[in-house]
């Protein structure tokens, strides 16, 4: 295990390695059933595309990180509409990307077929990949996996579908970045289920060496930026209230006063993040770039 955490703390350089803290066992286990139906319904609100489209770049730098070869099987989980499959399928791979959520399947592939890229579609959850043991060199997601309720089975079939030597990358919201940032304020209005452990684990570089590292020859981890570019915070609140599933969804459960408090809170989060000046908005996004060798 001490092998893993060093290099995934090496694979950061110029960054402190973040602070681990244990769980804190909660006094009766989720439904994770009934969490998951829920999540699909929040994935499926708004257009999860109109958001996702805008960070292509980093399915794009996570395939590099993995060192993507034409020709090898890759699997993107939990792929959204597409960002680490069709880079993927820019390196001619041979992709299959999975989803839970059919229409963002459909989105990812109206995007392969514009480009004209080959990739195969099929709906599946994170937790249970219909596929055999060793089927793929490769399995990428990109701020997928890490919103499935169980991570511990999330990880295992990151880790079971992918063949001995071969590599899973991942891309996830770091819980010191913005959007860890984001969870929290969103969390304060509208409350998680009790128990369920944040997403923005995966961004934790000691999390995932304990979901990962007893199958893993190597593990390498590196803190990236992914910037939001939007006109002011108005503009981003307007988009990401109208298209994003989990804000979208954390409006229409508040009364009007219920809003508007959610809203100044996220003008003062992003005001406090903004680096881009008084006439645009700039958030630097952090989110850790992980890849694991399987064992």
């Amino acid at each position: 295990m001490n092998a893993p955490l060093e290099a995934c703390a090496a694979g950061q350089p110029g960054t402190e390695h973040a602070p681990h803290t244990a769980p804190t066992p909660a006094a009766a286990a989720p439904d994770l059933a009934a969490i998951k139906l829920r999540q699909q319904a929040t994935w499926a609100s708004g257009d999860y595309g109109v958001i996702g489209s805008r960070l292509q770049i980093v399915g794009e730098a996570l395939a590099e990180a993995a060192d993507l070869r034409a020709g090898e099987r890759v699997l993107d989980v939990a792929a959204g509409n597409g960002n680490a499959t069709l880079a993927a399928a820019r390196r001619f791979a041979a992709v299959t990307a999975t989803d839970y959520v059919p229409q963002l399947l459909e989105q990812a592939a109206a995007r392969a077929r514009a480009d004209g890229l080959a990739a195969e579609f099929r709906v599946a959850d994170a937790e249970a990949l219909p596929f055999a043991d060793g089927s793929f060199d490769v399995a990428l997601s990109t701020f997928g996996a890490m919103f499935a309720p169980d991570h511990e089975r999330t990880a295992a079939e990151l880790l079971r579908v992918v063949r001995h030597g071969g590599r899973i990358g991942l891309a996830a919201w770091t819980p010191e970045g913005f959007i860890g940032e984001l969870f929290r304020v969103v969390g304060a209005h509208v409350p998680p289920p009790t128990g369920l452990r944040p997403p923005a684990r995966w961004g934790d570089e000691a999390y995932l060496v304990e979901l990962f590292g007893r199958q893993a020859d190597d593990i390498r981890c590196a803190r990236r930026l992914y910037r939001f570019r939007y006109r002011s915070p108005a503009h981003w609140i307007e988009v990401f209230r109208r298209y994003y599933g989990p804000t979208h969804k954390a409006f229409a459960a508040l009364d009007e006063a219920g809003q508007a408090r959610l809203h100044a809170d996220l003008v003062r989060l992003l005001e406090a993040r903004n680096v881009g000046g008084p006439d645009s908005l700039v958030v630097p996004g952090e989110y850790l770039e992980t890849v694991i060798v399987r064992h």
